[in-house]
């Protein structure tokens, strides 16, 4: 089946994952992490991108990340991956890639959505058993979201502004996320359309994306055939 195209708009935030080539490692030192979140500031501000959140694990890293202008996400990942592998390639004198392939990445909605993709983010170093509060891991934006370290590589997006009058009453707020159980079968849901680049929402969100792409954003259920494009809605 063909390889579906990826939903693209601006002012939507998009959650992206990269994994490293054979599930090896990306990142072999703390100068790669550092030069790697060099190359995202710097091509995030070159081509428009803003990002609220991010995780760098050892084989992969997650991103939340609003594009203003179309097609500025994919420019901005190639740029990126181009830009960090060469770096890392001279540095520790390889060759090859690093990356597996095609990054993926689905369309988020607002509100508690998009608050729910930020702690699934952060939480990744909790999940993955390296830390036992996520504010430990230094290698995410968890400190600056929840705890209000400066951080120049962030703009925070107006759902998490709206937590607070104040980043105290924000960082307070946003850390009583990671408090609460956690809802396996929404992160499942997130994954799933990580990975079928589909829209991850309401139902009046997908139905708004459909409209404005001409074209199904749903995902699939495992082990059920995709359903046919849209002509319309």
């Amino acid at each position: 089946m063909p390889r579906r195209r990826r939903l693209d708009l601006p002012g939507i935030p998009q959650h992206i994952v990269q994994r490293g080539n054979n599930r090896g490692a990306c990142y072999f030192c703390d100068d790669d992490r550092f030069a790697y979140l060099d190359r995202v500031k710097h091509h995030g501000n070159r081509l428009a991108v803003d990002v609220h959140a991010y995780v760098l694990m050892t084989n992969h890293v997650h991103m939340l990340a609003t594009p203003q202008r179309l097609g500025a996400i994919s420019t901005w990942m190639q740029d990126l991956g181009r830009d960090y592998v060469r770096l890392v390639n001279s540095a520790h004198r390889r060759t090859g890639t690093l990356w597996e392939g095609r990054f993926h990445s689905c369309l988020v909605d607002t509100d508690r959505y998009l608050l729910t993709c930020m702690r699934y983010i952060e939480f990744n170093p909790v999940r993955a058993g390296m830390v036992t509060d996520a504010t430990d891991y230094t290698w995410s934006s968890c400190r600056a979201n929840a705890l209000g370290q400066l951080n120049a590589l962030l703009k925070p997006h107006a759902t998490y502004l709206a937590l607070g009058g104040s980043v105290p009453e924000r960082c307070a707020a946003y850390r009583g996320l990671f408090a609460l159980a956690h809802d396996l079968e929404e992160e499942n849901t997130l994954r799933l359309h990580t990975q079928q680049r589909a829209a991850w929402g309401s139902v009046d969100f997908q139905r708004q994306v459909a409209a404005a792409l001409g074209r199904e954003v749903t995902a699939s259920s495992p082990g059920r055939p995709r359903r046919t494009p849209l002509n319309g809605i």
